[in-house]
């Protein structure tokens, strides 16, 4: 009585490629093809989410950006007291561990 196995494992001694090697590739392209259209649904949605702006739009945040000045800038980030400063905490969500032993 010869079991499958056993049957299986002449074969792949007779012919490796056909018995391991040609369905192996199979599985690979088979996976390619299966995979594809999942992998453009995520960018899909992100398209989705993103979108061009129109020309109105843009004008009106051109308009309302403020003029920037280097040396300006400079002297406003220089004038900041950048010593005193005290650490807060983040509030956590709900169930989030807080990181206290």
């Amino acid at each position: 009585m010869n079991s499958i196995g056993m049957r299986y494992r002449t074969l792949m001694n007779k012919h490796p490629f056909l018995m391991f090697g040609l369905p192996f590739m199979a599985v690979i392209v088979a996976g390619s093809f299966v995979l594809t259209p999942a992998t453009a649904v995520r960018y899909e949605r992100y398209d989705r989410k993103v979108r061009q702006m129109t020309k109105d739009e843009e004008l009106n945040v051109r308009r309302s950006a403020r003029k920037v000045d280097m040396k300006e800038e400079y002297y406003r980030l220089a004038g900041k007291d950048l010593d005193d400063w005290e650490q807060k905490r983040v509030k956590r969500l709900p169930g989030e561990n807080d990181g206290v032993l």
